[in-house]
């Protein structure tokens, strides 16, 4: 039998990589390449080297015959990029005569997946020059105001001196600085490949019977060494508002419990940083959820679909989840505040494997990649701070627990007859700065996170410009319910003389009631408000105030109760009535829901009005 071998074929896609044996005719072996990159027969060429000299031609010699060894790398060009005029019969093959400098046909990356989407950031960064612009030093340049030398000449976005030296410094590049680092150089990138990790068997090898008996060279995953990543896919995360995490973190001022959240907002461009990515926060969904004072556990979200539609109809995304990390020293107050674990560790195994899992169903569209993403822009916020958590491939491949006896620490599985695992690895060093490679049995979870600043702007921003507060979605333990009732006496504290019916609607917890509430849902015919909120249109408003959506929302209020129905006439232009004592109030200072008769919030103890 003839021993087989692997041939490696780079091209403008990324490298594949093709099982063949050394009797195999040349014929054999390009139609085995056509069927890996999903060309025809004629639509692309296969050369020995870089530079499109050597071609392969259809034939009857054999790769033994043609020199073509186990491991060798070969070059695939659509044939749109131009034919070569040299054979294999004129150029032998030589791996000193293979060049990386560029050619006539070279062809420009960013042209040569038109077929992934990348988010519209990235499309704009990438058009980006990037680079990093100096004034002419007074002391160290010597030449005219037009003239450039090595004190004032512009700096690429990656250069690390440059980074190192801010205030404060930036230890992590841009990733749009690090694909320019990848992208430079005198072929430009043109074979640059962001290829994913991937911990799994690789299916379809026949030569053996599957795993736990049988395993081979060409479907066994290498081992995995982990060094620390030297850019971060998003640089910032900012808050449009104080009132935003205010909000989020009443739950635990209130009960003690944790509580996480799902960010929603956009991505847009971090000018502090080269070619830096800041994720914007313009609200926080709360799912449905148990948290206890040192658990969480989430639970299956029935609106999670809807959320998503009308959080895309605003131009909004999910950027991240946020969770709470804190405890207090006397719960009843709720300000004295730490971390659980601020004598231990930053993030446990756990909560850093979830972080994974969350980036993994989020990936980051990538041109660079042949996979069509790399990464993930899915940001975690724990309380009070911004990791970015890089974990992904291996959580996604299932090889990484955390230690049952250490929440700081990870373990990556050991095979066993219903999973192969590769060994992984990391780096670290040691007391006399020596680079030494430790197997992750534990890993350190902090080994896997990056930092990202979070910050609030100066003057704050407003996405939903409500001034007034809607109950909080799956917070009934608070007794903050979502209903007409709620609905009712909202739009009650909403005087027409000072709020445009824009303002009144503007709130993202509200929106998402009117769409998944079950008394009448507005699924399919709230597109006119949601276009009026994202625009911030008055008159778009107003138009779709005078549906019948809106009438019979007006109606199902009116019944919650007759002084609620006054105030609600008030609200949208009516008569004045003054609303009743006998009926529950939302507390204006952290909407708590109170009983009738009271004239002091029971959760918060200030007054009514």
């Amino acid at each position: 039998q003839a021993r087989s071998v692997i041939i490696r074929v780079q091209s403008p896609e990324g490298m594949k990589k093709i099982s063949s044996t050394k009797r195999e005719t040349a014929a054999a072996f390009l139609k085995k390449v056509a069927k890996e990159f999903g060309f025809n027969s004629n639509g692309f060429s296969v050369y020995l080297n870089r530079n499109k000299t050597g071609e392969i031609i259809s034939q009857n010699k054999t790769l033994s015959l043609l020199k073509i060894k186990h491991g060798d790398m070969l070059y695939l060009f659509p044939s749109s990029a131009g034919p070569s005029s040299e054979t294999m019969d004129t150029q032998p093959h030589s791996s000193s005569s293979s060049s990386s400098s560029s050619s006539s046909s070279s062809l420009s990356r960013s042209h040569s997946s038109p077929q992934i989407p990348e988010d519209e950031i990235d499309q704009y960064l990438s058009k980006q020059e990037g680079k990093i612009y100096r004034n002419r030093d007074p002391q160290l340049c010597r030449h005219g105001p037009m003239g450039k030398c090595v004190h004032c000449v512009p700096l690429e976005p990656f250069d690390e001196d440059y980074l190192n030296h801010l205030d404060p410094p930036v230890k992590h590049m841009s990733f749009h600085a690090y694909i320019r680092k990848l992208t430079g150089g005198a072929d430009k990138g043109k074979f640059v490949a962001l290829e994913n990790i991937s911990c799994k068997i690789k299916s379809g090898c026949e030569g053996h019977l599957p795993w736990p008996e049988g395993i081979c060279t060409k479907c066994q995953p290498s081992a995995i060494t982990l060094n620390r990543q030297k850019y971060r896919h998003v640089d910032n995360i900012m808050f449009e508002n104080h009132t935003i995490a205010d909000r989020f973190l009443d739950f635990w001022r209130k009960t003690g419990n944790q509580r996480m959240g799902y960010l929603y907002g956009r991505y847009t461009e971090h000018k502090d940083i080269p070619l830096g990515i800041r994720a914007e926060v313009s609200a926080i969904y709360e799912p449905p959820q148990i948290g206890t004072q040192n658990s969480l556990e989430l639970i299956e979200d029935p609106r999670a679909a809807a959320v998503e539609e009308v959080a895309a109809k605003l131009g909004l995304r999910k950027v991240g989840w946020i969770f709470t990390d804190l405890l207090s020293e006397d719960t009843r107050i709720g300000t004295v505040k730490y971390s659980r674990n601020k004598d231990s560790y930053f993030l446990s195994a756990e909560e850093c494997i979830t972080s994974g899992h969350f980036q993994n169903h989020h990936p980051n569209p990538c041109r660079l990649s042949p996979d069509g993403h790399f990464g993930s822009k899915y940001v975690t916020v724990v309380a009070t701070g911004g990791p970015d958590n890089q974990c992904m491939a291996l959580v996604r491949d299932e090889c990484l627990l955390p230690c049952r006896d250490a929440s700081e620490l990870g373990y990556a599985k050991e095979s066993s007859s219903e999973q192969y695992v590769p060994d992984v690895f990391y780096k670290d060093k040691d007391k006399f700065g020596n680079d030494i490679t430790y197997l992750a049995r534990p890993l350190p979870v902090e080994y896997l996170i990056i930092d990202i600043t979070t910050t609030f702007p100066k003057d704050p921003v407003f996405t939903f410009s409500s001034t007034l507060r809607f109950p909080i979605e799956n917070r009934d333990a608070l007794g903050e319910t979502q209903d007409f009732h709620s609905l009712a006496t909202y739009l009650s504290q909403c005087p027409s003389s000072s709020s445009s019916f824009l303002n009144i609607v503007s709130d993202f917890h509200l929106l998402i009631f009117l769409v998944t509430n079950e008394v009448m849902p507005l699924r399919d015919s709230i597109g006119l408000l949601l276009d009026a909120v994202k625009t911030s249109n008055e008159e778009l408003a107003q138009t779709w105030k005078k549906s019948e959506q809106w009438a019979t929302i007006e109606q199902l209020c009116s019944t919650v109760g007759g002084q609620q129905a006054g105030s609600l006439d008030y609200a949208m232009g009516g008569a004045s009535v003054p609303a009743s004592s006998s009926a529950m109030w939302s507390c204006l200072h952290c909407t708590f829901m109170n009983q009738p008769g009271t004239e002091h919030c029971e959760m918060c103890s200030l007054p009514r009005s």
